[in-house]
């Protein structure tokens, strides 16, 4: 992998979300939090993860019947291993899985869930990683509104989940500066950013990337690309072109278009299970991160001092 395109999407009402979520916080029992099973590393807010310190915390991993199982276990292990914090998998259109939440959310603040002493539980993460499905499946009805474009949710709705637990949905929320390349990339891969924050080509060549060095197999499968994980990514992304016929006069193959299917294969679950990082990798891929932001945070030092030397100087 490359590295990874630059990705940023930080749009007003974001900055909005991420004030009331802070005036929430001190009132609420339990934070969910929900990554896509997909990316469980990228799609984790790190701001959520410091503001929120010292609450019962429950990951859910989402749409894992898009992942690959053996990496979601190694995510959950994760997760799982991290102090205050209780990790499960599910699809949020499945009833019965998604209703074994309140129960996690009960154990995980004993005492709390009754008229006397209600339960109050927010539940946040990036924009399209299901929310609004999930609290539709809780519920039965369409409390919340859904869509395939980042950013359908726009105000907190408070939702009675049941009698003594109060659910606050919020608005998807990411945060000011991705860091990670790698994680910008995957995150408008899934649908997380807006369309207007990347370039379809290049996000979709990133993608192509990672499926080839994980699961060449369904990109095999899928547009019938014979020896995919020998193939460059431009070669492979022209393959799509050519096998969706994706042409242009004489022929000419248009990756553009070819990388807004690809991308629409993969947000809705047409390539099979995939997974595109693992906790190592992410974890190799925040330390070359902070490494590349010390090296920036250096050179912006050194060029102050130089400018005050010669100011001193004058």
């Amino acid at each position: 992998m490359s590295g990874g395109p630059s990705v940023q999407w930080f749009p007003g009402h974001m900055h909005a979300t991420r004030k009331a979520l802070a005036e929430r916080l001190p009132l609420i029992d339990v934070v969910i939090e929900m990554l896509d099973a997909r990316l469980p590393g990228s799609s984790a807010n790190p701001l959520l993860a410091e503001a929120t310190q010292g609450k019962a915390a429950l990951k859910i991993l989402n749409k894992q019947d898009l992942a690959d199982p053996l990496l979601t276990a190694r995510w959950l292990d994760h997760y799982n291993a991290m102090p205050a914090t209780q990790a499960i998998a599910l699809d949020a259109g499945e009833r019965k899985p998604a209703r074994a939440l309140v129960a996690a959310c009960q154990a995980a603040a004993p005492g709390r869930g009754t008229l006397d002493k209600p339960l109050r539980v927010l539940i946040c993460g990036v924009p399209n990683v299901g929310k609004s499905t999930l609290i539709n499946t809780l519920t039965g009805k369409r409390s919340a509104k859904t869509g395939d474009e980042a950013g359908i949710t726009k105000t907190e709705q408070p939702i009675a989940l049941a009698p003594g637990i109060t659910l606050y949905d919020t608005p998807g929320i990411l945060w000011p500066r991705i860091a990670v390349p790698q994680s910008g990339a995957h995150l408008a891969a899934s649908g997380a950013v807006g369309r207007n924050a990347y370039d379809e080509e290049s996000v979709a060549l990133d993608l192509l990337a990672s499926i080839k060095r994980r699961a060449p197999g369904c990109l095999m499968q899928r547009y019938q690309i014979e020896d995919a994980a020998a193939q460059t990514d431009d070669a492979l992304l022209a393959a799509i072109a050519r096998r969706r016929g994706a042409l242009g006069p004489g022929g000419r193959t248009e990756n553009h278009k070819a990388a807004e299917i690809l991308l629409n294969d993969f947000r809705m679950g047409e390539l099979g299970g995939v997974t595109l990082e693992t906790p190592e990798e992410l974890a190799q891929w925040q330390a070359e991160a902070a490494a590349a932001d010390a090296v920036r945070d250096a050179e912006r030092e050194a060029r102050r001092r130089q400018r005050a030397a010669g100011r001193r100087k004058r």
